[in-house]
């Protein structure tokens, strides 16, 4: 286990990369022993780092949500990092030069009244949430993906650690109170450049896109942690991620929720 002075040496390795935009080198690669608990460390570091400087936890995302991610990453479960203030876009022109190797997903947006805590039902998700929305998660990498000796691809201790490669995050489209739609038939189009890039259904996400916001409630307990009322919880992708480039255009296509375009400028 990674001991603290080396977890903030590699919360300052990610805070360097990010503000540099240079990537660092694989942390499974220089410590072979690292832990899924080590990447979770060095993610809270690297928040607290942001905190510190002035940044607000807004919410937090999952990732890794579909079984094939999960097979490809040898793990069971998915993984999560936190969503501050400054990663938080409108629909229009999206700055490139923010990021690294912007990549985007198609996803919803749970946006809660009440908090969650500890062990919760898909029932008690629903009726914690205030609305629904359409989302469009940036997500990026601090950590190259592919491992500039060996080629391999990056562990999911390394994307664990890298905040689970959050970078931004796009809402748009309609608001629905989540009772008031079918949530795993809840669809999507993604269109890039006006080429349909990915379609893709909600139930994509574990079967329903509430299950991921219970399993990270019962994550967050044993760090004396919670979801608490106003977060935005981002349930995870239900396409594969479109990498994205200065000047490329993007429509997102919810149907009945809504469509919104935006722009890497």
């Amino acid at each position: 286990m990674f001991d603290d002075a080396l977890v903030q040496r590699l919360a300052r390795e990610l805070d360097a990369s990010e503000k540099s935009r240079v990537q660092v080198e694989h942390f499974s690669r220089r410590h072979p022993g690292m832990t899924i608990e080590d990447g979770y460390a060095v993610s809270r570091a690297w928040v607290a780092m942001k905190i510190a400087e002035g940044r607000q936890v807004r919410g937090h995302k999952i990732g890794l949500t579909s079984r094939a991610m999960q097979q490809s990453s040898q793990i069971d479960e998915p993984d999560y990092g936190t969503l501050l203030d400054d990663m938080f876009f409108e629909p229009g022109d999206i700055p490139t030069d923010r990021f690294i190797a912007p990549r985007v997903e198609v996803e919803l947006a749970f946006i809660l009244k009440r908090p969650l805590q500890g062990e919760v039902s898909v029932d008690e998700v629903l009726d914690a949430t205030d609305y629904v929305q359409p989302a469009i998660e940036i997500i990026d990498a601090r950590i190259e993906q592919f491992d500039r000796h060996t080629k391999a691809m990056r562990k999911v201790f390394d994307t664990i650690s890298d905040n689970a490669a959050n970078a931004g995050i796009i809402l748009g489209g309609e608001r629905a109170k989540p009772r008031d739609v079918d949530l795993p038939w809840v669809g999507a189009v993604l269109r890039q450049n006006g080429v349909v890039e990915e379609t893709g259904l909600a139930a994509g996400v574990q079967g329903h896109p509430a299950v991921g916001v219970a399993w990270l409630s019962r994550k967050l307990a044993p760090w004396g942690e919670s979801l608490r009322a106003g977060e935005v919880v981002l349930a995870g992708s239900f396409t594969r991620p479109v990498g994205a480039r200065r000047g490329d255009e993007f429509d997102a296509d919810y149907g009945p929720l809504g469509r919104f375009q935006f722009r890497f400028t």
